[in-house]
């Protein structure tokens, strides 16, 4: 009898063991001593959008791990990694599938790597003070996900009992996101089930929160849930990709500027001018709360891989753009590639990479980043420095503003047209050409002489 009790304790302690294998294996690093991501570390922070597949020949999490002292010195205090996870091959587009095809949303995918070495990245980006966020897909999974088969009620159903791709509220047809299945929301099962696999990477991997894609798609409370749910372990910064005031109230730290930068794209094009621009930052004081934060952009992966490098959308306005959202309220985004000056549409469902040679943009991004970090000024949080329109001669065409906060005082000029111009700008003082650290006394009366796209960012002495 105790032969048979002792084999009974072991098979049982054999089948118990497998299944804490299912999440994770071996151990993790020690946790590294950074402080939790907090309102004040956003005010100054530039986030990072990682690309693994694309950023390295390698292609790997190493890789990339190897460059993120370099990050450090662009300003970076925030690195977003488009999904890591496992990808479907079932209805998968192109020979490697979308990133946004998950079937494991607690795994690593192998094509990057091992956990061990996605630990050695976070720890690796902790101990040089930067935080870490995973990008999210709670709109749907890929095919091959567990839940397809096991639970499907978990996803939205056509009459006749088929699952189904997402579709568009508006029009109620597909997306064409063919290569994943849509989540019902009105399942509660589900969103508990979603939030614990939110909560594993917080309490067991130590990263410091997400981007949400297609965040408007999700519900509103599903999202204030999840918030709560995963701040109960620690303080998370979560990004919405969506411009949905709501989503800030309580769930989203930040959202996407996607008006502003589709605005800076049609301005660069001559199909808008500053006019726009002005009409734009009013609606905003009207439309969201003083501590509503905004993702600020010259590219990020869609509009990378779907609508154009930035050179193709802006032309010789990039560098001026770039500098602009910097210097407007909210958080600066570089997208992998851009601080090597990148001219070409990465590849979204195949192995590509960028070429790492230093050009125009890397020193401007050293550059810009330092003033971000340390001129309160550019404080773009939720106690972010005044924005204030200044007068000019050509307010069609020149756009002028200062930013000040705590005694520290920006201000930036640019010529945001195509054509050479001349004019005025009301404001005086003693400052600092901050690109070329001339030092510069003008008054309401200083004359202007600009070149197509033209910018000067004035540091108040």
């Amino acid at each position: 009898m105790k032969k048979i009790l002792i084999i009974t304790i072991a098979i049982f302690s054999f089948v118990s063991c497998k299944k804490e294998e299912k999440k994770q294996v071996g151990k993790a690093e020690p946790k590294t001593e950074l402080a939790p991501v907090s309102d004040e570390i956003l005010e100054t922070a530039v986030i990072y959008e990682a690309n693994i597949r694309q950023y390295s020949e390698e292609g790997s999490f190493n890789a990339f791990t190897q460059d993120i002292p370099k990050l450090k010195g662009l300003g970076v205090k925030v690195i977003w990694l488009m999904p890591v996870y496992p990808i479907s091959s079932t209805k998968s587009k192109g020979s490697l599938g979308s990133y946004y095809a998950i079937t494991d949303y607690t795994k690593v995918n192998p094509e990057f790597g091992t956990l061990e070495d996605f630990r050695k990245l976070i720890k690796t980006a902790h101990d040089n003070g930067i935080y870490v966020i995973l990008d999210w897909v709670a709109n749907h999974t890929g095919w091959d996900h567990v839940w397809i088969e096991q639970r499907p009620e978990y996803y939205t159903q056509d009459k006749e009992g088929h699952i189904i791709d997402p579709i568009n509220p508006e029009t109620g047809e597909s997306w064409d996101w063919t290569d994943v299945a849509d989540l019902n929301y009105d399942n509660h099962e589900m969103r508990e089930e979603m939030i614990k696999d939110m909560r594993y990477w917080i309490e067991e991997e130590n990263i410091d929160g997400y981007r949400c894609d297609v965040a408007h798609q999700v519900p509103v409370d599903f999202w204030e849930e999840a918030a709560d749910r995963l701040r109960e372990v620690k303080p998370v910064f979560m990004l919405a990709e969506a411009e949905q005031p709501e989503l800030l109230k309580n769930a989203f730290d930040m959202q996407y500027a996607w008006e502003g930068h589709h605005l800076l794209n049609e301005i660069a094009q001559g199909k808008k001018n500053v006019k726009d621009w002005d009409a734009y930052m009013v609606k905003n004081d009207t439309l969201l709360e003083a501590d509503d934060i905004f993702m600020n952009f010259t590219s990020n992966h869609d509009e990378n891989s779907w609508n154009g490098t930035v050179f193709e959308r802006m032309g010789d306005a990039a560098e001026t753009f770039a500098a602009m959202t910097y210097a407007i309220p909210g958080m600066p985004l570089i997208y992998s590639g851009q601080e090597y000056d990148m001219d070409k549409r990465l590849l979204f469902f195949e192995k590509d990479t960028i070429n790492k040679e230093k050009g125009k943009f890397y020193p401007l991004y050293e550059k810009l980043g330092k003033l971000k970090n340390g001129n309160k000024a550019l404080n773009g949080g939720k106690k972010a420095a005044s924005y204030k329109r200044l007068s000019t001669s050509d307010d069609e065409k020149v756009l002028a503003f200062v930013r000040e906060k705590d005694g520290d005082r920006v201000v930036f000029i640019a010529n945001l047209s195509a054509e050479s111009l001349k004019f005025t700008v009301e404001t005086d003082g003693e400052y600092k050409n901050y690109m070329t650290g001339e030092e510069m006394q003008i008054n309401a009366g200083t004359p202007y002489d600009f070149k197509p796209w033209q910018y000067l960012i004035l540091v108040g002495k």
